[in-house]
């Protein structure tokens, strides 16, 4: 133990040797004693500072998230020349990193990946739902039942002082009368404070220095301000199609397949099928949903194959089957049917007479998934004048809006009904785009009788879901001059940006994870704003080799991209 901390325990134990085994209090010292001994004091793994193998174990474990990766052997790195170089460690120096992004994107995994990478123990903290600040800090030793908090718990599971805990859920913290627990992890986050972390039931200095703290979320907006000051954030934003079909082949397939009781010799899948899986049965930034269905295939064939070894349906084999084809269960035909005629084949060959891998095809993908979920619709949603494409960001990654405009007459009252459950951000924006269309119908080419005796309806469709925001800003006058000029927006144009009074079109967040999701949805133009135009570096190649931007000033910019020219008529610039 330090010496503080030495004293402290002796000053303890001299008081349960006066006091003692009859009192009540003498059980309370004899606890708290107990807690000193089993914090590792002077206990420390031995780390593995070989920044090159700790990329080979990352990258093993996890494909694409570079910036974390980097982040990690940077980490690596200068500890080693510190190291090396003879230079006494910095207790200030730790590293505290903050993964946010969508759910299903790795973030939780990796931090694993960085304890074996590193040789460190690992724990993991979960903070979702915690309201009660002695969570963190622990409770005074005056009440009765009192614990340290999961702080010294984590340091003491992981039997060392330098492990890598990491906090998940750190946005879903809540606060009450109990107190704000993410007040308390002010401190424990610091690389200035956390080296003297007080806990109230130990009430001796820890040195948290030592320890790698990883902190997940999904979003930054509900992590207080101070707090989040206090971390170094690294954005996860979801992962493009070819990155998927990688993960799927290298990680998600082998695994569901070990545990669905498969050998890598009895069934295979191509890469086409599982792009189909990809783009027609899921629609997220991660892989979560993805690994579900190929789970669910996976389990559908190895019902198959063990139906045939045990003899309960027929032999089954890689042939694509027929319409009148039985049943997945191993049913017979009805009455008057032939047999069918797709059949998997055992991989050992008991029962099919062939050691032929069973190989997966559209029709089973099908039969296990059913009808395809998601469709490339925007080019039949735009095809009526009044409706445009938007870009949004959401906890669970980028997602594509579409907001519609219609005019009814209203006897003579102007007025702008808004539904879509809007947050008030987004009905102010909705206000600003009727203004500027009004105020600026000579140049979008309105007839200046459009407005009179008109009442207009914005809705922005997935009426459940809540939606707030200043970014569709530019997809709201779009719509509204598409409605009013009666040309369609262009059904490959997706547009985020948002809009002032005086037609600017001010930059938005989370640019890459709203190209990520135009891209999924076979969008292959995006119109965002000028100061944006330095945010397209974060996206991924070949995703910028595939799609056109057209980052724009002014919203007669983005008119003049997103509006199909008018029949007949020329258009002032």
């Amino acid at each position: 133990m330090p010496e503080p901390v030495h004293e402290q325990a002796l000053k303890e134990l001299g008081r349960l040797e006066r006091m003692g085994e009859q009192t009540g209090e003498s059980s309370m010292i004899r606890t708290y004693l107990d807690w000193l001994i089993a914090v590792p004091w002077s206990k420390r793994s031995d780390e593995h500072l070989d920044p090159v193998a700790a990329r080979a174990v990352l990258d093993a474990d996890h494909a694409g998230l570079e910036d974390v990766k980097d982040r990690v052997t940077e980490y690596l790195a200068v500890r080693k020349l510190r190291e090396d170089r003879g230079i006494e460690a910095d207790p200030k120096s730790g590293a505290i990193l903050t993964l946010i992004g969508p759910p299903g994107t790795g973030k939780t995994s990796i931090g694993e990946s960085i304890a074996r990478a590193t040789g460190r123990e690992f724990v993991r903290m979960s903070l979702g739902g915690v309201r009660d600040e002695a969570e963190i800090r622990g409770h005074r030793r005056t009440y009765i039942g009192a614990l340290p908090g999961r702080l010294v718990r984590a340091l003491r599971d992981a039997g060392t002082m330098n492990p890598v805990i990491l906090l998940d859920e750190v946005d879903k913290v809540g606060a009450d009368w109990r107190g704000d627990p993410s007040a308390a992890l002010l401190e424990v986050l610091d690389p200035a404070q956390n080296h003297s972390f007080r806990d109230h039931y130990l009430d001796v200095e820890l040195d948290l220095s030592q320890v790698m703290f990883l902190a997940t979320a999904n979003v930054a907006d509900t992590i207080p301000g101070p707090l989040l000051d206090r971390m170094e954030v690294i954005r996860f934003d979801g992962y493009t199609s070819e990155e998927k079909l990688a993960i799927a082949k290298g990680y998600l397939w082998p695994r569901q397949r070990d545990r669905n009781g498969l050998r890598e010799d009895e069934v295979e899948i191509s890469d086409d099928l599982l792009r189909t899986i990809i783009s027609e049965y899921t629609r997220e930034a991660g892989v979560r949903n993805l690994e579900r269905e190929l789970g669910t295939v996976l389990r559908k064939t190895a019902t198959k194959i063990a139906s045939a070894q045990v003899g309960q349906g027929p032999a089954v084999s890689a042939a694509a089957p027929q319409p009148e084809a039985q049943a997945a269960d191993g049913g017979s035909a009805p009455a008057g049917q032939p047999e069918a005629t797709v059949q998997f084949a055992a991989a050992d060959g008991d029962s099919a007479g062939t050691s032929d891998p069973v190989v997966i095809d559209i029709d089973a993908v099908r039969d296990a998934l059913g009808r395809q979920r998601f469709f490339q619709e925007s080019a039949a949603r735009t095809a009526t004048p009044g409706v445009a494409t938007g870009l949004a960001v959401t906890g669970a990654g980028g997602d594509v809006l579409f907001v519609e405009a219609t005019g009814m007459k209203n006897g003579g009252k102007g007025g702008l009904v808004l539904t879509g459950q809007l947050g008030d951000v987004m009905k102010e924006s909705a206000q600003i785009a009727l203004s500027y269309v009004r105020g600026h119908a000579e140049e979008l080419g309105i007839d200046e009788h459009a407005f009179e005796n008109k009442e207009f309806h914005v809705h922005v469709p997935a009426g459940a879901i809540p939606k707030d925001g200043p970014s569709a800003g530019v997809t709201m006058v779009t719509a509204l001059a598409s409605l009013l000029s009666g040309r369609p927006v262009k059904h490959t144009v997706g547009m985020t940006g948002e809009v002032t009074l005086q037609g600017r079109v001010l930059p938005i967040g989370g640019l890459k994870q709203k190209v990520l999701a135009a891209h999924a949805a076979g969008l292959t133009d995006v119109i965002l704003p000028e100061r944006n135009r330095g945010d397209l570096d974060e996206i991924p190649k070949d995703v910028r080799e595939q799609m056109t931007f057209h980052p724009v000033m002014t919203v007669q910019e983005v008119l003049d991209r997103a509006l199909e020219p008018a029949p007949n008529v020329a258009h002032v610039a």
